[in-house]
């Protein structure tokens, strides 16, 4: 592992980089698709307009694609072995280098006194999650979730009687469409859907933000989730939200699901709701630290 310092340090700096400043191409496609769907000259389309042009001169001026620029949060897969603390270390470094050259705003503020780290450095930020897997490749996945979006994310214990909303997949389908008509618009739809069917309520929702790591156009292997992901995005782009809630065809951009197992006595349903800007980005680290491949 002593080779991995190598180039680490610029590694790191250059995925927060290009978190914050480029989509990647599975989101950029679904929003170019979502243009030529709206009517022509309406405000939903010159809303999708702006923002596929806000997305052109943030990687053009290497700027932030939004002034919120989120929460940062790690997805690490790892061989046995790895020194956890020191990669955090080293993740942490590159997070207050890339806030210092401005590729991140100050996010982190202390919950007692209101006082800006100024580094986005603090308790509990960034986040780290380490997995560990026998193989030797190392991979580091980043997402950039904005306080918008994070405040959209809904959790339901079902059964829900005012929903009508039962233990079952059509229970899920109910609770989850109420999600994006609460939301109406907030968060800076259009919106992508992370969920968990199933967990405790704080798994539930770390594995409903996992699978925003999914792509947009992949297919879930569990049929069952396939075919409610395409009803709920269906769905919801048939309730004429639209981009910021100004109206349209487009309300959801994604629907990933996934479902984990649940006690008897509990049913959760986590739903994390992710801005337009789906700032996610990874890299697989060669030997010495450096990139070896773009993950998206």
């Amino acid at each position: 592992m002593g080779m991995l310092l190598c180039n680490l340090d610029s590694s790191l700096l250059e995925l927060v980089r290009r978190t914050s400043t480029e989509l990647p191409a599975d989101v950029r496609n679904v929003i170019h698709q979502a243009i030529q769907r709206e009517q022509q000259d309406s405000i939903a389309q010159n809303a999708l307009n702006i923002i596929e042009r806000n997305i052109q001169l943030a990687q053009e001026r290497s700027l932030p694609l939004c002034q919120d620029t989120g929460s940062c949060l790690f997805y690490i897969d790892c061989p046995v072995g790895l020194d956890q603390m020191m990669f955090a270390e080293k993740a942490r470094e590159a997070v207050k280098e890339a806030t210092r050259r401005g590729y991140l705003r100050q996010n982190s503020v202390d919950s007692l006194t209101g006082k800006n780290s100024g580094t986005n450095i603090g308790i509990g930020m960034p986040v780290f999650h380490f997995h560990q897997h026998n193989s030797p490749e190392i991979k580091v996945r980043m997402m950039l979730k904005g306080g918008g979006s994070e405040n959209m994310g809904q959790q339901y214990s079902l059964p829900m009687v005012s929903l009508k909303a039962n233990r079952d997949l059509e229970g899920c389908r109910k609770v989850i469409l109420d999600a994006v008509l609460n939301a109406q618009g907030k968060g800076c739809g259009p919106g992508i859907l992370g969920v968990c069917i199933g967990g405790d309520r704080a798994t539930g929702f770390e594995h409903s933000k996992e699978q925003l790591l999914r792509k947009l156009d992949d297919t879930n292997p569990i049929p069952e989730l396939a075919e409610l992901e395409s009803t709920i995005l269906k769905q919801a782009n048939e309730l004429g939200i639209g981009p910021m809630g100004f109206g349209g065809k487009t309300t959801l951009f994604g629907v990933k699901i996934g479902a984990m197992n649940r006690l008897p006595a509990c049913y959760f349903v986590s739903v994390s709701y992710m801005c337009w800007a789906f700032r996610r980005q990874g890299i697989q680290l060669s030997e010495d630290g450096s990139v070896q491949n773009w993950l998206y």
